[in-house]
């Protein structure tokens, strides 16, 4: 197994691409630390699915907005896992209105979670690696962040934060032994895009060469290449997971 003694933290971890990601670091020897915002439920169905296949993963509910929580958070997984050796930024929401109509509070919400999150994270964890001299670190940006979208500014804008905040971390952080790139998912098949109706979904799968949507674990298997040894001369990199949607 890849990642075999390793310890891993997935934030957004509950559902969707998080847990996917969460169960493949899991099968592949990691022992996963949970992180969710609020669904209880959904955590602890993620982690009776890694149990399931028989790994290891503790919970944490976090507000990955709150640097105090973060701080906590990730201080709490060192003490009881002894190391950390993996961090996915995954967590984010969507607020999706027109630029024109678009509250502030839904603007901040955004930035806040899927940017500022990204951050507190990695800057609590990479004290614990810097230490190590090594560690992995993966964000999980979107493809929106590369070309942008009508109705997502927000969005798009800390999706885009995320491609300069990965290549800014991975050069500060390359000396001391540490990885630190970026995934960008295309049309995946999750909770968030359900709700985008099926003729929507129909009519991007127009712009996808390859016809159709992902599985989560798609995504989830370009994470665990990155997060191992296999990638341990790739840092600053973009890797785009979306059937070639905008080569």
């Amino acid at each position: 197994m890849l990642l075999t003694g390793k310890n891993a933290i997935v934030t957004g971890g509950s559902r969707g691409i998080g847990r996917a990601i969460a169960i493949s670091l899991a099968q592949q020897g990691a022992t996963v630390a949970v992180v969710y915002a609020g669904n209880t439920a959904a955590a602890e169905e993620t982690l009776q699915m890694i149990e399931e296949k028989g790994g290891h993963g503790i919970l944490f509910q976090c507000n990955v907005a709150d640097d105090v929580a973060v701080a906590d958070m990730v201080k709490s997984v060192k003490e009881q896992l002894g190391s950390v050796d993996i961090l996915v930024n995954n967590a984010g929401i969507t607020r999706d209105g027109l630029l024109m109509r678009m509250k502030e509070s839904d603007w901040q919400a955004v930035l806040d979670i899927n940017l500022t999150g990204a951050f507190h994270c990695t800057k609590a964890v990479s004290k614990i690696m810097m230490k190590q001299r090594s560690g992995a670190i993966v964000n999980i940006t979107s493809v929106v962040g590369l070309t942008g979208n009508a109705g997502q500014v927000n969005y798009a804008a800390a999706k885009a934060g995320i491609l300069g905040f990965t290549k800014s971390v991975a050069k500060e952080l390359a000396s001391r032994g540490i990885r630190a790139n970026a995934v960008a998912p295309g049309c995946i098949d999750t909770d968030m895009t359900a709700v985008l109706g099926d003729s929507v979904i129909e009519e991007m799968i127009k712009t996808i060469p390859m016809g159709r949507v992902a599985k989560p674990e798609e995504v989830a298997q370009v994470v665990v290449f990155l997060a191992s040894d296999n990638a341990s001369y790739i840092t600053g990199q973009v890797l785009n997971v979306d059937g070639g949607m905008v080569m």
